[in-house]
């Protein structure tokens, strides 16, 4: 029971935590004159709001959750700098290639 509840939990996060920084990005695009409607690199910054969202399970909301099983563990702190620097220098390089 504890894993099907936890699953839920991981895709209503995945949903609203995805599209608050969905919209997030839109408007700080927006801020700095970036239009990305209709453009065909937009689907990157899904895998960029992915990552954010893989690095902040991993290290903090799978602590808080219902499942208790093994191989609970944080990314390294290596891993952390890695996803989340390849996935800013992303989201920063996104509007030039469209």
């Amino acid at each position: 029971m504890g894993f099907a509840l936890e699953l839920l939990r991981v895709v209503l996060l995945m949903l609203l935590a995805g599209g608050l920084l969905g919209e997030l990005l839109k408007y700080v695009y927006a801020y700095f004159g970036a239009d990305l409607a209709g453009s065909e690199y937009g689907w990157l910054i899904g895998v960029v709001i992915y990552v954010w969202i893989f690095v902040l399970y991993r290290n903090l909301w799978q602590f808080s959750g219902w499942y208790k099983g093994n191989g609970r563990r944080k990314l390294s702190r290596r891993v952390t700098w890695g996803l989340l620097g390849g996935s800013a220098v992303l989201a920063v390089i996104i509007p030039w290639l469209g």
